[in-house]
């Protein structure tokens, strides 16, 4: 839209003006005329900012012309005075004069614009259809009966004579009507903030929340003119005061709404707002009829009545401000005051063992209302958050649930703002805390469940190994040389038989059966470890195409430890060389109180994964049956590192 940046340029051009005005005729206060163009040229930049990042979207050119408007009137200010100070400084005529004299509704029109298409460019429904062109069109005719009216003009021109002289008495009744329907149709654009507050949920919600700080006082303005124009005669300082105040918080709320708004936790600002002002509003009323009947008493003006008075209202300030922050937080988050007494009743049931606290998830969502609403857990064994169910939880938006400093879980939803997800993540923690330790404890017993069921697959298939090769080895050499001795035994008087050459074949039949045994036997226990653990694994990588250094320490290890050290040590050493292609190894064992720590790295192409029934899940078995731990570090293209601490005595 090329609207914002043209009225970005109205805008800076009528500043300029007002400063040339301003240097031509010295003698003005210069802090006014700044500090409103100040502000009207950031809601114009403001504008044009939103109309770039919300493309197809009326919220940002209506407040750059929100913003053009507060510099014209700052700028017509500023060329009135000049003209009173010096006639013959700058040119004027008292038609312009009359003619701009209602320019000021222009503003509330804009922004009772800006209030009926806030967030998202569109009007409430089509029976608002007709509200925006009868908000022209009065704001016309008022500016139109405004050129004669029978009241002086608007400060600081009331001394001017009017060139068309006093209206009708027609006209100035026709110019009252108008003015009333110009307040109700402002009020109506406040109503309509409410009505699409009720339709709305999720970011547009939140956005009309942060607009409700100043599109509500928008509204009250006419009000507030009407009031004081009634006690005083005419619009002064409060109004003008009561504008510029409610000018600045349409600024800030509706920047912070259509490009930040979840930067705070709006459900409690406007929450304490609300009840901060109620308890001023208290003390106010506590202040002044406690010093009243003090001073009846103690004498008005008297130093007693006055610190009597504060003393009620600092005994007075905390009781009413927690009752009052209870009620205004039921009334007005009725959602969220139920997720927490929903989270506590769940945990009172958890605690009289009628519920699980697996059960917070299915519990938020029935709070809440939310049937997207997900509770992540952080367990050792995942990567990520997972649910109670063991889906993941990824995505934006994830509020995270701390205990002592320390996430411990996310929760995330689609349909709930972020600001009562942070207050209900707080609330939970603890549960959230109990059902990870339950998930934990699961899952370590489910691996123990596994490790058992691995080692006792493993040893079943170790024995049918061990029976095949004694079976199909060892076993049928003794069977063939006892059947050789017992037919010699029995050819032995015929003299029929070459016993010599049956004797040799018995004795390599049994060498043969010697060394099939020691070969099983190597598998259960390396014959190389009766000479230690370093010169075993000098044994094992000599014929080794890649350079392994050894650190081996010096001191003897019993046989369980030193077997678990040389088997994860060896598998290690074997997947390097074959499957990480690595350039070197490095293997480490060395010994402090009660642990031995066997290290093995290399720095091949990593990526290794224990899972999937592999030689490091039998490590991890084997170290676990001992009472170690397992560890295995293996980033792609980072190397891997193999660490088991095995406890042994001191």
């Amino acid at each position: 839209m090329k609207v914002g940046p043209g009225l970005l340029g109205v805008s800076a051009v009528l500043t300029a003006g007002g400063a040339w005005v301003l240097v031509r005729v010295p003698g003005q206060a210069p802090g006014a005329f700044a500090g409103f163009a100040a502000i009207g040229l950031a809601m114009a930049a403001l504008g044009v900012t939103i109309g770039f990042r919300v493309r197809a979207n009326l919220v940002g050119p209506l407040l750059a012309w929100v913003g053009t408007i507060v510099v014209f009137l700052a700028a017509r200010d500023v060329y009135y005075r000049a003209w009173l100070a010096d006639p013959s400084a700058v040119p004027l005529d008292s038609r312009v004069v009359a003619l701009l004299n209602e320019s000021g509704w222009w503003l509330l029109a804009a922004v009772a614009l800006l209030l009926l298409h806030f967030p998202d460019g569109e009007l409430p429904g089509r029976r608002w259809s007709a509200l925006p062109p009868l908000i022209v069109v009065l704001c016309l005719v008022q500016q139109g009966f405004g050129a004669a009216p029978r009241e002086p003009f608007t400060e600081p021109m009331e001394g001017l004579a009017k060139p068309w002289g006093p209206p009708s008495d027609v006209v100035h009744v026709l110019s009252y009507v108008v003015n009333i329907g110009l307040v109700l149709t402002v009020l109506a654009a406040g109503v309509s903030l409410a009505v699409r507050f009720r339709r709305s949920a999720g970011v547009a919600r939140a956005q009309l929340k942060w607009l409700a700080f100043a599109g509500l006082a928008v509204t009250a303005y006419p009000v507030v003119c009407l009031a004081e124009i009634v006690v005083t005669g005419r619009s002064g300082v409060v109004a003008t005061v009561f504008g510029v105040v409610t000018i600045v918080a349409l600024f800030c709320s509706v920047g912070i709404a259509m490009l930040r708004h979840d930067l705070y936790d709006v459900d409690r600002v406007l929450a304490d707002t609300i009840s901060y002002t109620i308890v001023l509003l208290v003390l106010v009323g506590a202040y002044a009829l406690s010093a009243l009947t003090i001073g009846l008493v103690a004498g008005q003006g008297s130093p007693v009545a006055a610190a009597g008075a504060t003393a009620v209202c600092a005994v007075l300030l905390t009781p009413v401000r927690r009752r009052l922050q209870r009620v205004v937080d039921r009334r007005l988050f009725p959602r969220t005051r139920a997720a927490l007494l929903a989270v506590e009743d769940l945990r009172h049931r958890v605690h009289t063992q009628s519920a699980q606290p697996e059960e917070l998830e299915a519990t938020l969502r029935t709070a809440l209302r939310d049937p997207t609403l997900q509770v992540g857990l952080l367990l050792p064994s995942s990567t990520g958050f997972i649910d109670a169910k063991g889906a993941s939880v990824s995505g934006t938006g994830l509020v995270p649930i701390t205990l002592g400093g320390t996430q411990i879980g996310v929760l995330a939803a689609s349909g709930t703002t972020p600001a009562v997800l942070e207050v209900v993540a707080t609330a939970a923690a603890s549960l959230a805390e109990v059902a990870r330790l339950r998930g934990e404890l699961a899952t370590a017993l489910r691996e123990v469940e596994a490790s058992r069921t691995r080692i006792v697959q493993a040893g079943d298939a170790e024995r049918h190994r061990l029976e095949r090769d004694l079976h199909d080895g060892a076993q049928q050499r003794l069977v063939s040389l006892g059947m050789a001795m017992r037919l010699a035994q029995r050819q032995l008087p015929g003299g029929s038989v070459d016993v010599h050459a049956l004797l040799d074949q018995g004795v390599a039949e049994l060498a043969t059966a010697i060394a099939e045994l020691r070969q099983i036997a190597h598998g259960l226990r390396p014959t190389s470890l009766d000479d230690g653990l370093h010169n075993a694994l000098a044994a094992l990588t000599t014929t080794l195409p890649v350079p392994v250094a050894l650190e081996i320490m010096a001191e003897p290890l019993t046989d369980d430890i030193a077997i678990t050290a040389y088997y994860v040590a060896a598998e290690a050493i074997t997947n390097a060389a074959k499957h990480a292609h690595a350039g070197a190894i490095t293997v480490r064992v060395t010994q402090r109180a009660d642990e031995v720590n066997v290290w093995v790295e290399d720095d091949g192409c990593g990526g290794a994964d224990p899972r999937g029934g592999s030689g490091l899940a039998g490590l991890a078995d084997r170290v676990a049956a001992i009472g170690g731990t397992f560890r295995l570090h293996s980033r792609p293209g980072a190397g891997t590192t193999v660490q088991a601490v095995l406890p042994c005595a001191s």
